[in-house]
């Protein structure tokens, strides 16, 4: 039986994990699979990738590395990504993941300009995000999603369409083709979830000049952008 491959790239607060447990359970959640449906694989072990013949679609998550750090297991995942695309495997990237596709096709990641992003924000999808048969299937212009970082992809691929945007990151959300997506929000992550990295990173915002307390009190759940995981594994098992 073919899987869902989910590449884990980071891990998150270990506070966190003791309660909620890691990035890849609130996807496996979040895609409302069968575990036996599901493999996780961490590139940062050097083992190597699962034959494309037993994937049924690729999902990357997460990080608290920077892809502009380039370390060696980020390099080699960016490589086998775009085999893997190019061989017509669904994919989704989130977050480091989204950066990480925009990167390997030749886009351009970087520090936003905004500096950090933290909390919930506002998606708003392009007219062709709304013909997208990921985020398009959602059936509104705008909805809320969590947000969880300082890096962004500042330039998309060559080809690339462009899905949706907000307020602080022109791009949000992007597709390569017909089955590559990448979404800077994050649709594993529910409001508790925002709020703990808030109170994580609270000296780290107070820095840049943001107010965590003006971000604490604004954050909602955003059960909409959570359904792009159920739309994602539908995708990829029909």
């Amino acid at each position: 039986m073919k899987k869902l491959l989910i590449i884990k790239v980071g891990d998150t607060i270990p506070e966190l994990a003791k309660r909620r447990g890691d990035f890849e359970d609130w996807f496996i959640a979040g895609l409302g699979l069968d575990s036996a449906q599901v493999a996780v694989f961490d590139p940062r072990t050097g083992a190597g990738f699962p034959p494309p013949n037993s994937l049924a679609g690729i999902l990357v998550t997460g990080s608290h590395t920077m892809v502009t750090e380039h370390q060696p297991w980020s390099e080699r995942t960016a490589k086998w990504l775009v085999d893997m695309v190019g061989a017509g495997i669904p994919t989704l990237g989130v977050c480091y993941g989204h950066q990480l596709l925009a990167y390997a096709f030749g886009g351009e990641v970087g520090n936003n300009p905004n500096g950090t992003q933290e909390g919930t924000t506002t998606i708003e999808l392009t007219p062709e995000g709304l013909a997208d048969p990921l985020l398009g299937g959602l059936g509104v212009e705008k909805f809320d999603a969590q947000v969880s970082h300082a890096q962004s992809a500042l330039k998309l691929p060559p080809g690339a369409t462009r899905l949706a945007f907000d307020s602080w990151d022109a791009n949000q959300s992007f597709r390569i083709g017909q089955k590559a997506w990448g979404v800077q929000f994050h649709p594993e992550m529910d409001a508790e979830i925002a709020r703990t990295y808030i109170h994580a990173e609270r000296a780290e915002l107070s820095a840049e000049g943001l107010n965590p307390d003006e971000i604490l009190a604004s954050v909602r759940q955003s059960p909409l952008a959570a359904q792009t995981l159920k739309r994602f594994s539908q995708i990829v098992f029909g």
